[in-house]
């Protein structure tokens, strides 16, 4: 019996794509994986740094859910806030560190191998 070569425009077999599955998907960083969470590490690796209002505006969430997020990739140390007043108007100012920059681009590479892997190495 022959054996059946792939056209160079088929896809990979499944088991080449659960193969990637099964190695680059345990590797997420759950942390970064959230949507919110993705959208601040991304904002402040787009800047160097970004107030708690313009983060607010910029991924339009309310004020408690920013926190929230916010507080979690802090605690983790991949963000920093700097806590100062303009006047009497307490200001927050967010800066990703380089623990987070080092995680964010984990993320993508484990994004980007999964994404390659489902389109057939494309």
């Amino acid at each position: 019996m022959a054996v059946k070569k792939a056209r160079p425009d088929e896809s990979p077999r499944p088991d080449v794509r659960l193969a990637s599955v099964r190695q680059d998907l345990p590797h997420l960083d759950r942390l970064i994986h959230e949507k919110l969470r993705l959208g601040i590490v991304s904002a402040l690796a787009a800047a160097p740094s970004l107030t708690f209002s313009e983060l607010k505006k910029l991924l339009e969430t309310t004020d408690g859910n920013l926190s929230v997020h916010a507080r979690k990739l802090e605690e983790a140390g991949y963000v920093e806030c700097m806590k100062s007043f303009q006047g009497r108007i307490p200001k927050s100012e967010y800066r990703l560190t380089e623990r987070g920059r080092q995680a964010l681009e984990r993320y993508l590479d484990h994004m980007e191998a999964l994404v390659k892997a489902m389109r057939g190495g494309r």
